[in-house]
Formats: C-alpha cells, structure tokens, sequence
C-alpha cells in the first residue's frame, strides 16, 4: 500500500519517543571507534518542513516535539537535541528530521547507511534530501526485501530500524518471520521495531510472536492521549533485539516524561 505519507504526522508524540531512544543508541553505538552499518526498510521522505500545509493540517507536532522541547524534556547535550540542532542550522527552525536524517547526523562518515523507500513521491524526496551523502545506498521497494538480500552487510556492527505504515494486517504478520530471519544471518545486529498502539491491539499477535523468538528483547511502550478527537493512536511502541546497555534507564525516563500528557 502507498497511501501513508508521514509529512502529516511528523513531529508528533510518537515521533518524539521513536527518535529519542533512536538518538540515543546511535549516540551508544558511535563512541566505539569502529564503524558501524545502517540500515533501514521504511525510511519516508527522511526531512519534513513543519510549516508545510499537511503537517499544519493535523496539528500533530505542537503536542509532540513542540510540547517537549518547551517542557525541557531533552538536554542540549542529549542526542536527540544535538541532532535536532544540526538539522536546524542546516535547514531552518520549522527543519524535522525523520529517522533517516536524524541517523545521519549521528554517523560518521566510515559508517555506511542502507535506506528504502516504496513510495515514489517519498523516495524522490528522500533522494534529494539525503542522496549526496557519502556510505548511503537507496532503495526504490520494498524494504523488506532489500534487507533479506543485504544481510549481513560487511559492517557487521550496526543497526536496523524497521518501522511500516501498518496499513493492513499484512504488515503486521510479516514482521515476526521477517526479524527471526535477519537476526539468524546477522545476530549481532541492533534490530529496533517501531508499532503504534491503536484501539483493538492490532498489534498484539505481532509482539507475541516476537516474544517468543526474543525473550530477551526490550519491549517499551509509552501511552498517550490523542492527538485530535478520533484518532485511533493512544500510544507509541518499540522492540529492540540486543539492546545497547544502559537504555533502559533512557526508556524509563521517557516512561516518566510521557506519564506527565
């Protein structure tokens, strides 16, 4: 399916919590003087302009990271907020960087980057936001894909980031298999699952299964009114397989932070 474009909810709550714990394991990760592969199977157009018409449209960054920024809720020296800065001073105060753009700013330029896009108003945006960038390989499909045939890449350090539209319950199903098989060819891999909670738990029979092939994975989810009156979105999720030491002190302090909307 091709009908999500994410311009109208960026900046948003869930936003804040995916890109936050992103910050931070990239931040982990990078002080290693060893580099590291990136690799990521839904990535958008990976900068929005929070002054567009479709994100004015929704509304859903003044409740999310304009409301965190005026609580403080991120040091200037926290990762998130350094990248934030860096994207700024690049592209201008309204500048938000999807999880592509936020990651990199945080690599370095040994690291290398794998991104995929299907849809093809998005993947041409993300082309011209972020396709000079030395170490970067765009795909045009299914991200999916691009990840079964790429793994392992010949960094063996790195780190995943799968995060669907979940626009039918296909996306749903996929995911389980689809993380069992990457980690099987490429254990030692950060692999980071983003989900949103909805009404119904759609995602439910999903995190089950990824229990049970993951005991040990971090499961962190943080809820959340709605953004407007019907939206089905009451809270944000992330799985993260070898999670990076340390980040639950990180996923509880956003626990806390989110306790206070």
């Amino acid at each position: 399916m091709l009908g999500y474009q994410h311009l109208y909810h960026a900046g948003n709550r869930a936003d804040v919590h995916k890109h936050a714990l992103l910050a931070w394991m990239l931040d982990y990760l990078t002080r290693k003087d060893k580099p590291l592969s990136y690799v990521e199977t839904h990535a958008g157009r990976g900068l929005y302009d929070l002054d567009a018409p479709e994100a004015r449209r929704t509304g859903e960054a003044a409740g999310g990271i304009d409301l965190a920024e005026a609580r403080g809720w991120f040091a200037p020296d926290h990762p998130y907020a350094r990248a934030l800065a860096q994207i700024r001073a690049q592209h201008g105060p309204r500048a938000y960087p999807g999880s592509p753009a936020l990651a990199a700013a945080r690599l370095r330029p040994t690291d290398r980057m794998w991104l995929a896009e299907k849809h093809p108003a998005e993947h041409a945006a993300l082309a011209a936001a972020l396709g000079d960038r030395p170490g970067l390989r765009l795909t045009h499909g299914c991200g999916l894909q691009m990840a079964r045939a790429l793994c392992p890449p010949t960094l063996r350090r790195g780190l995943m980031l799968v995060d669907p539209s979940y626009e039918g319950a296909a996306d749903y199903a996929a995911i389980p298999p689809f993380l069992a098989r990457i980690h099987r060819v490429w254990p030692v891999a950060v692999l980071v699952l983003w989900y949103p909670l909805l009404h119904g738990a759609p995602h439910a029979p999903m995190l089950a299964g990824i229990r049970r092939t993951f005991p040990d994975a971090l499961c962190h989810e943080v809820g959340f009114p709605p953004s407007r009156p019907g939206h089905r979105m009451t809270g944000s999720g992330m799985v993260v397989v070898n999670p990076p030491w340390g980040i639950e002190s990180e996923a509880a302090r956003l626990t806390g932070l989110f306790a206070t909307l």
